[in-house]
């Protein structure tokens, strides 16, 4: 796999037991990219460890005065610099393709799992955790997955090396063959300590970085309230923390360093102090000496990639941990697997009872905004969460959990109370996948956004005037919560779906405005299957049907006007009437709900 080829067609089914295993399973992936970075390393390693014999073969040469010899050993640093040059370079070209893939494969992966659980997925992980794992965590797993072959290459270096020297010159050789093992082992002790206190330092970083996101999403509600000194007192606090624990995986890493470079200068005082004795024995000759002087040297270079390896392992291995936790997550079912298999008509949940007939719009009113939430999600045909009922909600008889999830996503679209604007323009954020049949300009008139239109026109800068092409934001954070909304829904207009669920699409705009809104997309969603979940009776009394949702069952189906006059627990929710108004009405004390929503 070239970087030019990406993205992958299909990224594949990732090993998620554990964290070790979807490593394992990356590199599996990459077999490919492995091997020829293992080549390229091998090449490099062993035109550095060559370096000794042609030095070598060259100060004998000139002791011997020997030309011929000589001109040999030139010859041979020319072609191991040669080696050498075309080695790292190579190396290094296929070292970052495996990083850059590596990487690439873990983001379609997460990506793949965002589009699959939807909504769901922050309410499992945590948006920090999310954007922890998309980002950091990537980057260390694929670290790991590059690293894996140059060290594969050193180890391999090394063992040839060893043999080379016993060959070579068995006297030295053998001290070699026994020094270098145990040099590469030496940091094993301190492993298990330096892994803590990594794994340590990652989880409060996530922390951090959880807070970090949570504080920025909500830094509006802060400054309204008051809160941001606290917030910065709380991150700060966790910021301190996260020094504190990298100074202390710093240390140990220090001291894996330092026995790296301690120990190879040991043996490399033992190497010259026995080789300098053989030589004025006669056992050896000067040249010899150089040579072996020279590889137990360069066993550096080699030995370096071992304490790499151990690094990188240390700290991917929390975060194929993490990532390996959130692509875990399932539907609640699974897809049929009929690619070709589609469903249109009534919009029907079997386990609240809530229909909603097709090409009408329908109401629903819930006393639990949580419970409205929740619905809404169901009625998307999001899974549920875990301990819920799985039921499946059928879209004309069809459950949606059957269908493919690209068919099921097209044929109902759910605009949660808390849609997010994504940065880029105001074309941009209407340039979504949608049917065609609604134009941006007829959206954007029905979901009432001429103040807004206004306002990103006299913002504009570079766009003369054109609020099209002016740039939003991230999440909008420059608009008000009532534009945010009415782009929002203005966004899920276009997008023209056979079902469109809308949960609280107008609460943070003002009574005026909610009445033409509801009046707009009434209008433009004529014939088409429409459901929104909200107490307001701007809203509910242009529905051609509300459902009252009580206790999670379908309580009673009506107009607005017919509810209101036969229904006391719908009135109570929707005109806030209080628990004595209700007693009085019905002799029963008022439902949970109505008596929450009216002290809210």
């Amino acid at each position: 796999m070239q970087i030019r080829d990406l993205p992958y067609a299909d990224p594949g089914v990732p090993d998620v037991r554990s964290g070790g295993r979807f490593l394992l399973w990356l590199g599996r992936r990459q077999l490919g990219g492995q091997v020829r970075s293992l080549l390229w390393g091998l090449l490099l390693n062993l035109g550095i460890a060559g370096l000794p014999l042609g030095v070598g073969l060259a100060v004998q040469a000139v002791v011997d005065r020997d030309g011929g010899r000589l001109a040999l050993a030139g010859l041979v640093l020319l072609a191991l610099g040669a080696a050498i040059a075309v080695g790292d370079l190579m190396l290094h070209r296929t070292a970052v393709t495996n990083w850059i893939t590596a990487a690439a494969r873990v983001q379609q992966l997460l990506s793949r799992k965002t589009a699959e659980l939807g909504a769901l997925l922050t309410r499992r992980v945590a948006a920090g955790e999310v954007v922890a794992v998309s980002t950091g965590d990537v980057e260390k797993i694929s670290w790991f997955v590059e690293a894996l072959s140059r060290f594969t290459a050193a180890a391999v270096t090394l063992l040839l090396v060893c043999a080379g020297l016993v060959v070579y010159e068995p006297a030295l050789g053998v001290v070699v063959a026994a020094g270098v093992p145990a040099l590469a082992l030496a940091a094993l002790p301190l492993l298990p300590r330096a892994t803590r206190r990594a794994d340590v330092q990652r989880e409060k970083a996530g922390r951090a970085t959880e807070l970090a996101s949570d504080t920025v999403a909500g830094l509006r509600v802060l400054r309204g309230i008051g809160g941001e000194e606290l917030f910065l007192g709380r991150y700060r606090a966790a910021s301190q923390e996260v020094r504190e624990a990298a100074v202390r995986s710093a240390r140990m890493w220090a001291l894996i360093a330092a026995v790296q470079v301690l120990l190879p200068g040991l043996l490399l005082i033992v190497v010259v102090a026995y080789g300098a004795r053989l030589a004025l024995d006669g056992r050896i000759g000067v040249g010899e000496l150089v040579t072996v002087y020279g590889a137990v040297a360069l066993t550096h270079h080699p030995l370096r990639n071992v304490e790499e390896i151990a690094m990188a392992f240390a700290f991917s291995r929390p975060s194929a941990k993490r990532a390996a936790r959130v692509l875990a997550l399932t539907r609640a079912t699974v897809p049929s697997g009929d690619e070709r298999r589609t469903a249109s008509g009534d919009l029907y949940d079997p386990l609240t009872g809530v229909l909603a007939p097709a090409g009408r719009f329908t109401a629903v009113v819930c006393g639990d905004p949580d419970l409205a939430g929740r619905l809404a999600d169901r009625l998307g045909g999001h899974p549920a969460e875990p301990g819920e009922d799985h039921t499946s909600v059928l879209l004309g008889g069809v459950p949606l959990d059957e269908l493919p999830l690209e068919t099921a996503r097209t044929a109902v679209l759910v605009q949660d109370k808390d849609p997010v604007l994504l940065s880029g323009t105001l074309g941009e954020l209407l340039d979504v996948p949608s049917s065609g049949a609604v134009r941006a300009e007829e959206a954007l008139a029905a979901a009432q956004c001429g103040d807004v239109l206004d306002a990103l026109a006299q913002a504009s800068v570079d766009s003369d005037g054109d609020p099209m092409r002016t740039r939003i934001t991230e999440r909008g954070r420059s608009l008000s919560g009532g534009q945010r909304q009415r782009l929002a829904l203005a966004r899920s207009l276009v997008t023209d779906p056979e079902v469109l669920v809308l949960d609280e699409p107008t609460s943070a705009v003002d009574s005026h405005t909610e009445a033409r809104v509801a009046e707009g997309v009434r209008k433009l969603r004529a014939g088409a299957t429409t459901v929104v979940l909200a107490s307001s009776p701007l809203l509910l009394d242009r529905a051609d049907r509300v459902v009252l949702v009580h206790e999670g069952q379908a309580l009673a189906v009506g107009t607005h006007r017919e509810l209101l006059a036969t229904e006391p627990r719908y009135r109570a929710v929707v005109t806030r009437e209080t628990d004595e108004e209700l007693t009085a009405a019905t002799g029963r004390t008022a439902p949970r709900e109505a008596r929450e929503g009216d002290t809210a």
